[in-house]
C-alpha cells in the first residue's frame, strides 16, 4: 500500500527528547516500511526515517530562534502533501485540522489521527461542518466529549519492543517523566514522594509559556524538597536507564490525558506507574498488575507500599501484548484498507489485532535483556 504519514512540523521525527505525537508517528512510519508498505514522511527536514521523507521545513520549527509563527509553515505543508496526493492510496494526517478544507479536493482517501484533548465549544462546530473527514481517537475516553464525530476507530499508540530494556529489579527512587505544567501534576508527585520517604528523580521539560508557572509554584518546591532531583529532559538511552531503573513511576495528572505514552514507556521497562484515574489512564493500565490506578495523593502513597508485590515481568508482558508498534500498524492498516476499499462503517476496538503467540519467554538482543517477547503475526504488504 502507497501511504502518506504527515507529522507536525514542531519537533523532528523521531524526537530527539520531548514530542509525544512525533515519536508515534515515527514509530508507525516505520513498521509499515518494516512490514513492506510504501511510505512517504511528511515532517521536518532533520527528521530520520527509513521511508521517503519530503521536508516540510529546514529544521523542527521549535528548534529554529527564528520562528515567530508555526501556522504558516502547517499550511504550506498541506499544499506540498495535496501536489503529491496522487502518489499515494491513503494519507494519514496527524496535524490536527489545518488540511480539513482541502480533504474534499484530495484524490485518495484519507484519515486523521487526534492526538490532543477535545474542547467542543471549540471543536464541535468544526466537525459538524467537516463531518466527511474520517478520524481515529488514541483513546476511547478521547472521543467521549465529542462522540459525534465521524470515528472510524480507536487505536491505542504502540511503541517498537526492543525499544526500552526490561529490568526485573526494582530501584530506589521515584520517577516523573514529562512537562512541568499544572495538568502534569509535578507538585503532587513531589507530596507523593515525601508521605512515601522515598527519592524523586524528575525528568521534565520547561516550555516557555510555562516557565512562569515552574518558577511560581515548582521551583519554591524544589528548593524545599532535597528528596527531588531535576535531571531536565531525557531521551534514547538515558530515558531507558531513567525509567527502567526506577522504582515506580508517578503519574499524577489532574487533566483527561488521552493517553500518555510515558506509561507504557514505563511498562516496556518492567517498572510499575501510579496513575491518577483520569482520562485514557483506566484504558492504558492494568489496576494490580502494571501499577495501581489511584485518586488522589493519600491513594497514591498507600499504593506505593504495595508496589513489592508487582511482577515487572507481568508488567512488560502486558506491554508487550497490548502496546506493541506491530499491533498499531495492524489497527491502522485495518483502517486504511476499508478507507481505501470505499467502506465507511467504524470498525469495532480490536478488529486486526496482532495475534502474540505463547509462551512468552525472555530473549536477550544485542546484549539487552527484553523481557517477555513473543511472535507477532503481522499483516504482510499490499
Amino acid at each position: 500500500m502507497r501511504i502518506a504519514q504527515v507529522a507536525p512540523l514542531f519537533e523532528c521525527v523521531p524526537p530527539k527528547l520531548y514530542g509525544g505525537t512525533e515519536r508515534v508517528v515515527s514509530y508507525l512510519t516505520e513498521e509499515l516500511v518494516r512490514q513492506g508498505h510504501e511510505v512517504t514522511l511528511f515532517a521536518s527536514g532533520d527528521s530520520e526515517t527509513s521511508a521517503r521523507l519530503v521536508p516540510g521545513c529546514r529544521r523542527a520549527l521549535w528548534q529554529e530562534a527564528g520562528c515567530l509563527e508555526t501556522l504558516p509553515h502547517h499550511v504550506r505543508l498541506v499544499e506540498m502533501v495535496a501536489a503529491e496526493a496522487h502518489r499515494f492510496d491513503l494519507i494519514h494526517f496527524h496535524i490536527d485540522y489545518v488540511h480539513f478544507p482541502v480533504v474534499g479536493r484530495l484524490p485518495c482517501p484519507t484519515v486523521t489521527t487526534l492526538h490532543g484533548r477535545l474542547h467542543p465549544p471549540d471543536q464541535e462546530g468544526l466537525f459538524e461542518t467537516c463531518s466527511e473527514v474520517p478520524l481515529v481517537s488514541i483513546s476511547d475516553d478521547q472521543r467521549r466529549p465529542i462522540p459525534s464525530a465521524n470515528w472510524q476507530a480507536t487505536v491505542h499508540h504502540g511503541l517498537p519492543l526492543d525499544l526500552h530494556t526490561f529490568r526485573d529489579a526494582p530501584g530506589s527512587y521515584l520517577a516523573f517523566l514529562g512537562r512541568v505544567s499544572p495538568e502534569k501534576g509535578l507538585d503532587r508527585a513531589i507530596e507523593i514522594a515525601r508521605r512515601a520517604g522515598m527519592p524523586l528523580r524528575v525528568a521534565a521539560r520547561i516550555y516557555p509559556e510555562e516557565r512562569p508557572y515552574y518558577e511560581r509554584v515548582i521551583e519554591p518546591l524544589l528548593r524545599a524538597s532535597p528528596w527531588v532531583e531535576f535531571v531536565g529532559e531525557v531521551g534514547g538511552a538515558a530515558k531507558d536507564d531513567f525509567l527502567g531503573n526506577a522504582h515506580a513511576l508517578l503519574f499524577p495528572i489532574e487533566w483527561d490525558e488521552p493517553f500518555g505514552l510515558v506509561m507504557i514507556e514505563s511498562m516496556a521497562c518492567g517498572t510499575p506507574v501510579i496513575a491518577f484515574r483520569r482520562g485514557s489512564v483506566p484504558e492504558v493500565m492494568v489496576h494490580g498488575v502494571t501499577g495501581f490506578v489511584v485518586e488522589d495523593v493519600a491513594e497514591a502513597e498507600e499504593a506505593l507500599g504495595r508496589v513489592p508485590t508487582l511482577s515487572r515481568w507481568a508488567c512488560r508482558r502486558t506491554f508487550v501484548e497490548r502496546f506493541g508498534a506491530a499491533r498499531m500498524a495492524m489497527d491502522y492498516l485495518a483502517v486504511y484498507r476499508r478507507l481505501v476499499g470505499g467502506g465507511s462503517r467504524p470498525i469495532a476496538r480490536g478488529a486486526g489485532r496482532a495475534f502474540i503467540a505463547e509462551p512468552l519467554a525472555p530473549i536477550r538482543r544485542h546484549g539487552r535483556l527484553l523481557g517477555p517477547v513473543a511472535a507477532v503475526q503481522s499483516p504482510g504488504g499490499a
